[in-house]
């Protein structure tokens, strides 16, 4: 089927858009880097919190699935690259071991595949809440004193918990409006917040960086369900 001059034009103008995104917050990630050398965590969760709007782009600008697969697969193989040789510093230079930048990537291309686009609310919920959630709570629980515990060898602590919660609760808002105002299901607020401790709840056993697996395939999934999809 010959694809249409106008949809050409559609997808090229939604590819841009994501490209322009995507290279402000390396450009970030890459001052931030540069400013605070000794901080590497903060250059790496500016490209964490950065990429999750990535799906609102998408979703508000309709990019196609045979577009948004492949390219997702395309970054998640850059960042497995990346994870070995180090082209990046700014991206995964940590001094832990942790594989969750793959695992954030390769969760992305299978809910992409799962539900998109039927389903982009779902999607663009589990993406966000660890974009925004889990980063935001690893910006901020290091950064001011609070009782602090280790789960599975992974530290964590009252500050960064809370973070967490408030953040993916807040994140989950933020979709549930914009499914609203575009005409589709959404889940109520009392569900949201229940999605919002299940996430805080994941990302404490987040071992090796793999709660960005779990905690965006569990929201999407409840996302889909609570929302009769």
């Amino acid at each position: 089927m010959a694809l249409e001059p106008e949809w050409i034009r559609r997808q090229l103008f939604a590819i841009g858009a994501v490209v322009a995104w995507l290279t402000l917050v390396g450009s970030m990630a890459l001052l931030v880097r540069q400013r605070w050398p000794d901080e590497p965590e903060w250059s790496r969760k500016v490209v964490h919190i950065g990429t999750g709007p990535v799906l609102l782009i998408a979703w508000g600008l309709g990019i196609d699935r045979r577009i948004a697969l492949p390219a997702a697969g395309l970054i998640t193989l850059m960042a497995a690259l990346n994870h070995r040789i180090r082209v990046l510093p700014a991206i995964e230079d940590v001094d832990r071991r942790s594989y969750g930048t793959i695992a954030y990537g390769a969760t992305i291309v299978l809910l992409l595949l799962l539900w998109w686009p039927d389903q982009p609310a779902a999607v663009a919920a589990g993406v966000l809440v660890m974009a925004c959630g889990d980063g935001l709570a690893g910006l901020v629980g290091p950064l001011w004193p609070s009782p602090r515990w280790q789960v599975l060898g992974q530290k964590r602590s009252l500050l960064g918990t809370t973070t967490m919660a408030l953040a993916s609760l807040g994140a989950l808002v933020l979709v549930r409006h914009l499914a609203l105002a575009s005409g589709t299901a959404a889940p109520d607020l009392g569900a949201l917040a229940t999605m919002a401790l299940l996430a805080t709840a994941l990302e404490q056993v987040g071992w090796l960086g793999l709660d960005n697996l779990s905690v965006p395939l569990a929201v999407a999934a409840l996302w889909r369900w609570w929302s009769g999809g």
